[in-house]
């Protein structure tokens, strides 16, 4: 039988409950502002700082998906909708105890036929947007002009570790910031968008 939404947040409170090893928000959060600061200084670039981040985030996602996967038990997810709800309710809550609203949207239908949404779930297009009423990397963080006019997303480091988690389970995603509180928006919002399924590539010289 299929896992419900109810069911996942509950695995995902009990992860977080049974994690021995949390770190205080407030350390973590300074910490992580910290690093940002120092990207600043050494790239000079806010653009430039924002590839680092993603990059560090994907490094630390292709890791954390290992713990993730053994401490859940979760199996395989049927398609790209519940791949969002995984990830908001189990992933987010597990490790920063925070529990994104999730939205789905199918891929775009062809023009010659229609498509069930159901369908659309798992084909590359379909996306998933993830909407944070609350973000521990931004706590006490209020960001200059200059950053804002910049381009900086303070906390694209979360976009990197969603694209290297879920490249682990064959799932090549583009991961993007939409908008951020930080900025001046009205919410936090990442688009997550499936791109292709890495599974049906063989290597070469495999038969």
């Amino acid at each position: 039988m299929a896992t419900t939404s109810k069911q996942y947040k509950a695995i995902g409170e009990d992860l977080w409950k049974s994690r021995t090893d949390k770190i205080n928000s407030e350390l973590f959060a300074l910490t992580y502002g910290a690093l940002v600061v120092q990207l600043i200084q050494d790239y000079e670039d806010y653009v430039e700082v924002n590839k680092q981040l993603e990059k560090m985030g994907y490094n630390i996602g292709t890791r954390l998906i290992e713990d993730f996967l053994a401490r859940s038990s979760l199996g395989r997810c049927s398609d790209f909708r519940e791949v969002g709800e995984v990830v908001a309710k189990v992933g987010f809550k597990s490790f920063l105890n925070i529990t994104p609203t999730v939205t789905h949207s199918g891929a775009p239908p062809p023009s010659s036929r229609s498509t069930s949404a159901a369908q659309q779930s798992g084909v590359p297009g379909s996306s998933f947007n993830l909407t944070l009423d609350e973000n521990p990397l931004a706590e006490f963080v209020e960001l200059p002009d200059e950053a804002l006019e910049g381009g900086l997303w303070f906390s694209n480091v979360l976009c990197g570790v969603l694209r290297g988690a879920l490249e682990m389970v064959q799932m090549q995603v583009q991961v993007e910031f939409l908008s951020d509180v930080l900025r001046g928006d009205e919410s936090t919002e990442i688009r997550v968008t499936l791109l292709k399924y890495l599974e049906e590539e063989v290597p070469v010289g495999d038969d």
